[in-house]
């Protein structure tokens, strides 16, 4: 089955309104009749009413979501696993050696370390030199002495005793010893710590010595419905997550219909990544006395034609209690009253106004005073 959120064309945080709009939308496109032409119109058609029918059940669309984020996070921890078998692959040690050698420039520390492997050479070829390289090596011996009874025997050093010198002139080997790189070359070919130490010193040297950031879990998306008094109040509500759990939300400032709160890493957790959000869409449910207009609110007024007139004093309803409110002479139905400071809290501290628009009402009771005033008006009577 093809997954019904792209099969009816919605957002997975779409409401059961916006789902079956979208339903009847794709069902009228490819029904039968309108395609007869078309030999897949009727599994096209019946496709959207399996996934309406999973989509319009809260149970069923749960599991599915559900199913769906545990398979992408399988497949997000098989890729990690692929990531991290691709990581551990061969590395020469001697490419890590090159590799800090050219980091902190050392380039006269490589020669001294390739002079003293050279030196090493020869004393480790007698014991699988051919019986040809033993006889060529008595001439060497016998040399010797007369090298030794040579007046200037320091003008020509050993390979040995010119790499330590190099050494010891070296300003960098002062600072760290020759004889400790070879740690970087003692390592086995697949040895992910020497890559791990040749990053660290690499980060270190570049001012970067933070860790790599890590690959996310996919967040979850939820709903919450709120009252205007929740919001007012900086009440916590509690939104129920696709897998059954609840979480309580803390409202912030400036909090609306429609407003989105992350909850920074209270997702899913797993191994080698770094934990999801919760996205939480907030829904603000209107009582009827109020109604939401960013962070102002709005309330309407009945007012009889008498007070709409020639003005008066009255009351008005608000969140923290009724509020003295003057209605001007001849105020009609389209006339808006703003209270400053009585709407909802908003992200600088302040709070919204509060929107007291005027509904003109007649009396219950027929007023024969007023009947023969309007009848003398229209017809241009003067009692």
């Amino acid at each position: 089955m093809r997954d019904p959120y792209s099969v009816l064309g919605v957002r997975r945080n779409a409401g059961p309104d916006e789902i079956k709009a979208a339903w009847r939308s794709v069902a009228k496109a490819v029904h039968p009749d309108q395609n007869k032409d078309d030999p897949l119109a009727t599994q096209r058609f019946a496709e959207a009413g399996r996934a309406y029918e999973v989509l319009k059940d809260p149970k069923l669309r749960n599991r599915y979501d559900y199913a769906r984020r545990e398979a992408e996070l399988r497949r997000m921890e098989d890729m990690k696993r692929k990531a991290r078998g691709s990581e551990e692959e061969t590395i020469d040690p001697e490419t890590a050696e090159d590799m800090i050698s050219r980091i902190f420039g050392a380039d006269d520390r490589a020669k001294a370390e390739n002079a003293r492997r050279e030196d090493r050479k020869p004393a480790a070829a007698p014991q699988a030199a051919t019986p040809k390289a033993k006889t060529d090596a008595k001439p060497q011996q016998r040399a010797e002495p007369k090298s030794e009874a040579r007046p200037e025997p320091k003008a020509e050093p050993k390979p040995e005793q010119k790499a330590e010198a190099e050494l010891e002139t070296s300003t960098e080997a002062k600072a760290e010893p020759a004889d400790k790189m070879p740690i970087f070359g003692g390592f086995p070919r697949a040895a992910a710590p020497a890559a791990d130490l040749v990053s660290a010193i690499v980060r270190r040297i570049r001012g970067a010595a933070s860790k790599p950031a890590l690959e996310k879990v996919p967040d979850i998306f939820c709903d919450v419905t709120v009252s205007i008094e929740d919001i007012f109040r900086r009440e916590k509500p509690v939104a129920t997550l696709p897998d059954g759990q609840t979480l309580k939300v803390a409202l912030p400032l400036g909090t609306t219909d429609g407003s989105v709160v992350r909850l920074k890493e209270m997702g899913y957790r797993l191994n080698g990544m770094q934990r999801g959000d919760v996205v939480v869409a907030v829904r603000v449910l209107e009582d009827g006395r109020f109604r939401t207009d960013g962070t102002d609110l709005r309330t309407t007024l009945p007012v009889n034609i008498q007070d709409a007139i020639l003005g008066c004093e009255t009351t008005v309803e608000t969140l923290t209690g009724p509020v003295s409110v003057t209605i001007p002479a001849w105020s009609g139905s389209d006339h808006v009253i703003r209270l400053e400071g009585h709407g909802l809290p908003a992200a600088e501290g302040r709070r919204g106004d509060l929107l007291v628009e005027l509904r003109l009402m007649l009396w219950e009771k027929p007023d024969e005073k007023v009947t023969d005033l309007m009848r003398s008006l229209r017809n241009g009577l003067f009692l």
